[in-house]
């Protein structure tokens, strides 16, 4: 065998070592993309600690799927429209009506039977993190809640409680103990503004997401973080996966496959970590 020859047969050797420890990025070669190469990732914009401003957790899990696909990743950024249906038209399954095309996948979809049924235009899969809804609270002024929601919310007649505009936290505080709390909700645009508030004391709790909550007081001083389960609530934990066209099933396999890579090497967990957030796994 020639210099040549050799040099011909290492290099086929090593492209097939490289395709045998990376079955995703091969299969990834199949895929059908908006653009060929790229892996274009939709996530939602001003969405701290998830997205906003190129940086978040979903921003670099976007990247870490595209990268263990072999494709470039292109993130786009999007803000929410009235519902979730309506983001997963407009980012996922026909476009924006504007004009902007959608992504080859959305990150961040509640993974959920009956939203999916009512959602066939999409595939909704892979469950990445368990989220739940939590009430943030200076220890000083606000108990730890236990029992029933009535039980744990009744210092709220007394209290301020911030909660994020047209949320189902909101909903519920105005609507709990036929709205007794209402003068004592205080609205706010996100949680990392009513998160500030509270750290200035003007509230004394907030209600709503665990995660953004989390990175958003990041262990500040006298405030506890605390995971709310109450039969008055409805709402336990929830899912959040990604979605794809519904007739994408090559890409979803991938896409899974590569999920699957990121959480068993521990870079999943690495992510959360890195934007405030304890992973809990679905």
């Amino acid at each position: 065998m020639n210099n040549s020859d050799r040099r011909r047969f290492l290099l086929g050797a090593g492209a097939l070592a490289l395709l045998a420890a990376s079955p995703v990025r091969a299969a990834a070669a199949e895929l059908e993309l908006q653009q060929p190469g790229t892996l274009r990732v939709a996530v939602y914009a001003n969405f701290a600690p998830f997205s906003a401003a190129g940086k978040g957790i979903d921003v670099a899990l976007g990247r870490a799927l595209a990268e263990r696909l072999g494709l470039q990743p292109q993130i786009v950024e999007f803000p929410a429209d009235e519902n979730m249906n309506d983001d997963l038209r407009n980012m996922v399954w026909r476009g924006h009506y504007l004009g902007h095309k959608p992504g080859d996948v959305m990150l961040h979809v509640p993974v959920d039977v009956n939203f999916a049924a009512a959602n066939r235009q999409v595939k909704i899969f892979a469950p990445y993190h368990l989220e739940t809804l939590a009430l943030a609270r200076i220890t000083e002024r606000v108990p730890a809640p236990s029992g029933s929601a009535t039980e744990s919310f009744a210092v709220f007649t007394q209290e301020r409680i911030g909660v994020e505009l047209d949320t189902h936290a909101s909903d519920f505080l105005l609507n709990l103990m036929d709205g007794a709390l209402r003068p004592n909700v205080a609205h706010f645009r996100t949680l990392g503004e009513a998160a500030a508030a509270l750290k200035k004391g003007e509230i004394a709790a907030v209600m709503g997401t665990r995660s953004e909550l989390e990175a958003a007081l990041a262990s500040h001083p006298g405030v506890a973080l605390d995971t709310l389960a109450m039969p008055e609530l409805r709402l336990g934990g929830w899912p959040l996966g990604m979605a794809v066209k519904a007739d994408s099933a090559a890409l979803a396999d991938a896409l899974g496959k590569a999920l699957a890579d990121l959480q068993r090497s521990g870079e999943l967990a690495r992510i959360f970590e890195a934007g405030g957030v304890r992973h809990r796994l679905p």
